[in-house]
């Protein structure tokens, strides 16, 4: 038994705290003292220490006392009555024998975003040195008039550290994120660490987490001082050749332990090959082999520029929902449509979106329709601007297209292209309702898949496996064979088929994260959105 804790079981019911240690406000900024208070849990009176979760008690009227001189915020206040009565007031943090191993496995993630994020702001200095004592020391005796207050200044510290790290810094409708953003729980994310036996913390995603460990570590190499820039050449190098940029590539990639040798020749061996290929699947490049000025440019962003990079989709991730077990995600600068069954991928595939002057939206909704030999009701602005000017130059343009006029409207005729291996949108468009107008959809324009930047089209997502996804979306409705679904997508005719279980639809904005390869990934910011979320969370 903890040397300090026996005497207190007695006590703690029936005493006040006789001291508190002053305390470091934690993150007053992101906990709005005007937000409307919660509404109040009713203490459970059925929890003894015959049932708890720990066998030390607290007293309510020690809560309040604590409230009222260290609480600033009245939201951090109302979680923290709310978390005590829905626990009569049970410790949360200690047990008979000190430090419970939730309480350390949550102490060690927190050191971790202490650490991504360098702010003193974060940081609790007195409660780090009673906690990191009482981690590594079990000869420590903490003083009986501390107790209290070190429990309950932990459970300060842990609502005030969630809001701070995953509620995100930045409005995402501010940088036009119209995903529904993720609501943070944090009574329920405590409940769920404390009900964890491994104490293992895990409050948002695995992307989340995997991409924060990549952080970890670029900021240790960013702290012994990053890596030499490279020199960008146009030649290109294949295992054989000798060249000085090879020794710098070389050096770059042990920067970063991807080339774990200590070889630093200037030749280009078969142990370098396998590494470059896998830089170049990182970058989203073709894994040839081949090093050359886009993989020279990647290679020579600096760490500070990946660190940063890499803390803006930490940003976003914090917005994100909370995934579904099946679902489709597309990601827009990754140019690739993912599809997920039981948390895993089972279809993936290349996709083109939009250009610059017409960037796909970031989204979310639900895909409900599969619509085969589809119409091409073409958008006013492409008839204004596209095909309205070709048909004023080509009286045959309409049916050298396969078009037709049905109708006008201010001034501007209403086109559609009529099914065929020529329509726009191939054989086959998947439906998501949305104000948008957004689609997925088949092409004829197949060469287009083949390039490694893939920002071709107006606005919707053009799928590269289209007569895969159609058969994946299909297979819970046995009418729908593949003979069929090929049928049904070489006719003359349009048909709309309602999905029997509709499939959530996120169309996605990230520039870095860790792959089902493992490999951390990097994207270019082909919208700009990185540089404008940037502006706000590196004010």
């Amino acid at each position: 038994m903890h040397p300090y804790l026996s005497p207190m079981i007695k006590k703690i019911i029936h005493h006040n705290i006789v001291a508190f240690i002053a305390i470091t406000v934690l993150f007053v900024s992101g906990c709005n003292n005007h937000r409307k208070a919660e509404t109040q849990t009713v203490r459970d009176t059925s929890i003894t220490a015959a049932n708890a979760y720990s066998k030390l008690f607290l007293d309510s009227v020690a809560l309040e006392k604590f409230i009222a001189a260290e609480v600033t915020s009245d939201t951090i206040a109302s979680y923290m009555r709310n978390f005590y009565n829905a626990r009569n007031y049970s410790a949360a943090w200690f047990d008979e024998d000190g430090l419970t191993v939730q309480a350390q496995g949550f102490w060690n993630a927190h050191d971790n975003t202490v650490k991504q994020y360098s702010d003193s702001s974060i940081f609790d200095e007195q409660l780090h040195s009673i906690i990191d004592t009482l981690s590594s020391d079990s000869t420590f005796v903490l003083p009986q008039n501390l107790f209290v207050s070190t429990e309950l200044r932990f459970t300060k510290h842990f609502f005030q550290y969630v809001q701070y790290a995953y509620a995100g810094k930045v409005d995402p409708a501010a940088v036009q994120w119209h995903i529904p953003r993720r609501k943070l729980k944090p009574v329920t994310m405590l409940d769920t660490l404390l009900n964890s036996k491994t104490g293992e913390w895990k409050p948002l995603s695995k992307a989340y987490g995997l991409l924060q460990q990549a952080l970890f570590k670029y900021k240790e190499i960013e702290q012994s001082g990053g890596w030499t820039a490279l020199t960008v050449t146009n030649k290109k190098y294949k295992p054989g050749d000798k060249a000085a940029v090879i020794v710098a590539v070389k050096q770059r990639l042990q920067a970063t332990g991807d080339y774990v040798t200590n070889d630093t020749s200037n030749v280009y061996n078969g142990e370098l090959l396998s590494v470059i290929k896998k830089a170049e699947a990182s970058y989203g490049l073709k894994p040839d082999g081949v090093i050359d000025a886009s993989l020279l440019k990647q290679l020579n962003v600096s760490v500070e520029e990946r660190v940063k990079q890499m803390l803006i989709n930490l940003e976003r991730m914090k917005w994100m929902p909370q995934e579904p077990d099946n679902y489709i995600v597309a990601n827009i600068p990754e140019y690739r449509l993912h599809v997920i069954e039981d948390n895993k991928e089972v279809l993936g595939m290349s996709i083109v979106v939009g250009k610059a002057a017409n960037r796909t939206v970031i989204f979310s909704d639900t895909l409900k329709y599969v619509v085969f030999s589809p119409y091409w009701n073409v958008p006013k602005s492409i008839v204004r601007n596209e095909i309205y000017p070709a048909m004023q130059r080509s009286s045959n343009y309409l049916n050298r297209n396969n078009m037709e006029v049905t109708g006008y409207s201010g001034g501007l005729p209403v086109v559609r292209q009529k099914p065929g291996g020529g329509n726009a949108l191939g054989h086959v468009k998947f439906i998501f309702p949305n104000s948008y107008n957004i689609y997925f959809h088949d092409t004829p324009s197949r060469s287009l898949f083949s390039r490694e930047q893939r920002a071709f089209s107006h606005g919707c997502i053009r799928v590269h496996q289209p007569y895969d996804l159609a058969v994946y979306l299909l297979r819970n409705q046995p009418e729908w064979t593949s003979q069929k679904i090929k049928t049904a997508m070489n006719s003359s005719t349009e048909q709309w088929v309602t999905l029997k279980q509709s499939l959530p639809v996120y169309i996605t904005y990230f520039t870095a994260w860790v792959g089902k390869d493992g490999l951390l990934h990097f994207a270019d910011d082909i919208y700009g959105h990185d540089k404008r979320l940037a502006e706000h969370l590196f004010e």
